[in-house]
């Protein structure tokens, strides 16, 4: 059972279009908030708004966003506030991997992971934070594994996960005497589209690995908290250590 409901607030939710972001919406919903989809796929975010409006008697508005494009992600908070008047909480979750060994790593590679993971996650954070602190809301960002620990098969994709990490970390302490909660997810694999040429939900069975709507619960856990904050949750396959 939800420990506050999210009756009458309002959220986005960054790569809502599939795995972690599509389940989060789906959460969220559940627990009574308002959601604003922001990805760059609009058929799919129509689909999803669609699907939880009709599941959960809320509003979802649809506003197709490119991360990396300031503008873009000023008229998704200014649409966001337009539709519902307020800003809850933000989930700033999108994100993406490509390549891996550095010695073999175009420029290209690195720089769309620079791109969407550092600074889209940083330009919807500063648009966003007048508005939470307006509301005393709820920053969550998804983090990873590969944000704590060494990750030899992809240092660039580590780095940015160290980066959102200590950024949103370092946030919460910047923001906390305004009342705006600061947490992070961090997953090991889940069975999404994420990967490069094979993804996760190709490379592992059911099971096998964590699934979104787990990830997707724990987000709206963080988003329920009023007064104290979590931090950190972890939330890693249970046998991620036995080869270390």
């Amino acid at each position: 059972m939800a420990s506050h409901s999210l009756d009458g607030k309002s959220a986005i939710v960054t790569g809502a279009s599939s795995g972690i972001g599509s389940e989060t919406v789906r959460a969220l919903a559940r627990d009574g908030a308002n959601v604003a989809l922001a990805a760059r796929r609009e058929e799919r975010l129509e689909e999803i708004a669609a699907d939880i409006e009709d599941d959960h008697d809320i509003e979802a508005i649809v506003v197709p966003t490119d991360v990396t494009d300031e503008g873009a992600v000023e008229e998704l908070l200014t649409e966001t506030v337009e539709a519902f008047g307020r800003l809850d909480v933000l989930v700033n979750n999108a994100g993406l991997t490509r390549g891996g060994d550095v010695a073999e790593l175009s420029n290209e590679e690195y720089r769309t992971m620079i791109d969407v993971n550092v600074d889209g996650t940083f330009f919807v954070t500063r648009a966003a934070l007048p508005l939470l602190e307006e509301t005393e809301g709820n920053l969550i960002c998804l983090g990873s594994f590969a944000g704590q620990y060494p990750r030899p098969s992809n240092p660039v994709y580590a780095a940015t996960k160290w980066w959102v990490r200590g950024f949103a970390l370092s946030v919460a302490a910047a923001v906390g005497e305004k009342g705006v909660a600061v947490s992070v997810i961090n997953p090991s694999e889940v069975r999404t589209e994420f990967g490069g040429d094979e993804t996760f939900e190709e490379r592992f069975d059911e099971g096998e690995v964590t699934e979104p709507a787990e990830i997707a619960d724990a987000v709206a856990f963080a988003a329920r908290q009023e007064t104290s904050t979590v931090s950190e949750l972890d939330l890693f396959r249970r046998d991620k250590f036995s080869g270390f």
